[in-house]
């Protein structure tokens, strides 16, 4: 498990990085709503599983 959570930090730092909410809003209007509110409510349900994990050690 002691692992696992500095793999973790870096995925998190990674994504951080290279996603930039300008390219992630304008792809989501350009899908469409239904898919930009499927895409968020995904998103939210995974940080809330890592932050679980996180808190759970």
């Amino acid at each position: 498990m002691t692992s696992l959570r500095p793999s973790l930090f870096l995925l998190l730092g990674l994504l951080t990085l290279t996603l930039t909410s300008c390219d992630a809003i304008g792809s989501i209007f350009k899908a469409g709503a239904y898919t930009g509110i499927i895409a968020v409510v995904i998103i939210l349900l995974l940080v809330f599983w890592l932050l679980n994990k996180i808190r759970r050690r």
